[in-house]
């Protein structure tokens, strides 16, 4: 399918270049994002908008979808006065003429349901989303202790972090107060295989895991369009990031399987629109591109552990080669482990543990 704007890219991590990029050919229908306080018509009944975030990652997309009389908003900006600023913006210009009746959040993440609660409020909506979603924002929003917060300085020390670092990193997740405003009180549960119409479309949930799990789809087989949030992003792989209450997990295998069912599943001609950066053609390449992406650094991860054995902390730097502050090394700690822990489940790494230390070899050398 050729669209205007066809552009070859190389892509890279969140957070550092690709070690084995792979060229392969997407394409954009809109070379430009919407600028700040404007909106984009994607489709008939489909607007595009943009919501500025504190990070290298500096923005979030938001798509309104007619709903009848109304409109259905997915996603909403994070909780902070900038973000609100720019939704006043919008919604005393572009979209000075709609009123919201239902508020879709894909995920738990800050910049996905951080507004959720503000905007129900403000619009009388009525918020869908996955019980895991919701469920998890409400358990994070509960003021952490210092018993939880022992746990992840712990677990961040086991891997071979610094005090001093594991320190700062475990404090992170306390952010998550001021950056998710209060969620209403009831939802409406969203789950794999639901069928939901939004005015005269009909949108097949499906449900994608690694980057957070349970995470919101929608596919309208009608228009050929994929809400894809955060699964699936133009230049970026999305965070996947292990969990310190579940220190042995695999949302790496959750990631990929997410992305083979989508080449199975879905067509390859949808039309994609992220949580980040613009719309893209392309599903398939792309989902096989991100396979490539982290099998090269699951590669990265195995030649290190075959010339001596390392720790997370020590395996990092060989994936994320940039200087990073306190919330980028929170997520590359994570993924490096993530990495790791898919390596372990194929029996490709093993485990070597010293005191409340723990250090990986390629399994059979130890």
């Amino acid at each position: 399918m050729k669209v205007p704007g066809s552009h070859r890219l190389r892509t890279h991590s969140g957070l550092s270049a690709t070690q084995h990029p792979v060229e392969i050919m997407l394409q954009f229908p809109f070379q430009s994002p919407p600028a700040a306080g404007q909106v984009t018509s994607v489709v008939p009944g489909v607007l595009w908008a943009r919501i500025p975030l504190p990070y290298r990652l500096d923005h979030v997309n938001i798509y309104l979808v007619q709903d009848g009389e109304s409109w259905t908003l997915i996603d909403t900006g994070i909780n902070t006065g900038v973000a609100k600023a720019a939704w006043l913006t919008l919604l005393e210009g572009p979209l000075s003429h709609i009123s919201v009746s239902r508020v879709i959040v894909t995920h738990h993440h800050p910049d996905h349901i951080g507004l959720a609660g503000w905007l129900c409020e403000k619009f009388g909506a009525e918020l869908l989303t996955s019980q895991t979603a919701y469920m998890t924002s409400r358990v994070i929003s509960l003021a952490p202790h210092e018993t939880g917060l022992r746990h992840y300085f712990d677990f961040y020390v086991s891997h071979g972090m610094s005090e001093e670092g594991a320190g700062l990193v475990a404090i992170h997740g306390s952010e998550y107060l001021m950056l998710v405003a209060e969620l209403p009180p009831t939802f409406l549960r969203l789950v794999l295989a639901d069928k939901i119409m939004i005015g005269r479309r009909e949108f097949r949930v499906v449900t994608a895991d690694g980057h957070a799990p349970e995470q919101i789809l929608l596919y309208c087989e009608q228009d050929k369009l994929l809400f894809a949030a955060d699964q699936i992003i133009e230049k970026i792989s999305p965070n996947v990031s292990v969990f310190a209450g579940e220190p042995n997990g695999d949302p790496l295998g959750h990631f990929l399987r997410t992305l083979r069912f989508m080449r199975q599943e879905l067509p390859d001609d949808v039309l994609v629109l992220s949580g980040h950066g613009r719309p893209f053609y392309g599903l398939h390449e792309r989902c096989l591109e991100l396979e490539a992406h982290h099998e090269g650094r699951c590669q990265l991860i195995r030649e290190a552990c075959t010339k001596s054995p390392h720790s997370v902390a020590d395996l990092v730097p060989i994936l994320f080669t940039r200087t990073l502050d306190a919330h980028q090394m929170s997520f590359a700690f994570t993924e490096t482990l993530a990495h790791v822990n898919r390596l372990v489940r194929r029996s490709e790494l093993a485990a070597i543990k010293t005191g409340e230390k723990v250090r990986y070899v390629t399994a059979g050398t130890r």
